[in-house]
């Protein structure tokens, strides 16, 4: 049992009992965390707003023998109070910390991971683009080895005439192997971009169909690889 610091994000919270609240934070140097913070629904809580979704904290926990760690000070770091006061940004930063939730196990590290999920969020904030999330979800895969392969096709080799993409196969597919989801040229073209170090560019697109098809492509492979529904980009489709 100790005493230990760590910078986190937070990705959920839920009540517990009267006035506590369990918080799941997602720290630099611990991984992702499962705490209680005692008191924190009270009016006078020491903690006040600081331990709500998306905040980015100076945290003091106290380890113990349990599952659930003990939230002992915190300190922010970034509020990202914007995302949460605008629904379409607040959405847009919840999908971003659902799928670092259910890829992350308690209490193994990811540095990386750390700073993708905290530069998405500050790029959310500062200019908003409808790519943030599935270049999010294409970056998150790649730092894990699950990228799709995207430069040629993954039946026969072909580099031209790449018309579609199948998830299970890993990757596009020309017009001569072409099963799966139907990929248009510019769609590819920021698919490829978002993982061979074009992401600033890619952030510019604004067509709304190639966003559109961009993110589906992007929530599928996740979704495939995860081995679940991503409830937040669910949530959108249907709002």
């Amino acid at each position: 049992m100790s005493l230990y610091r760590d910078d986190g994000i937070v990705l959920r919270t839920w009540r517990l009992g009267e006035a506590d609240r369990i918080v799941v934070l997602f720290t630099a140097e611990h991984g992702k965390v499962r705490a209680v913070a005692k008191g924190v629904r009270r009016i006078r809580s020491r903690f006040g707003g600081r331990l709500e979704p998306t905040s980015h904290v100076a945290a003091q926990l106290f380890a113990g023998r349990g599952e659930l760690d003990i939230v002992t000070q915190t300190e922010t770091i970034d509020r990202f109070e914007s995302l949460r006061l605008d629904p379409d940004r607040f959405a847009d930063a919840s999908a971003l910390l659902e799928v670092v939730d259910v890829v992350s196990l308690d209490r193994e590290p990811d540095e990386r991971r750390y700073r993708m999920l905290l530069g998405a969020l500050r790029i959310l904030e500062e200019r908003p683009s409808s790519l943030i999330v599935p270049a999010f979800y294409l970056k998150l895969l790649a730092n894990e080895g699950l990228a799709p392969q995207l430069d040629g096709c993954v039946q026969c080799g072909a580099e031209e005439s790449l018309v579609a993409l199948d998830v299970a196969e890993g990757g596009v597919l020309c017009v001569d192997c072409r099963r799966g989801r139907p990929v248009s040229e510019p769609a590819l073209a920021v698919l490829r971009a978002i993982l061979g170090g074009g992401l600033t560019d890619a952030l510019e697109v604004t067509d709304p169909g190639v966003c559109s098809e961009v993110d589906a492509v992007a929530t599928a492979v996740a979704e495939y690889h995860l081995e679940r529904r991503l409830r937040s980009r669910r949530v959108m489709d249907h709002a």
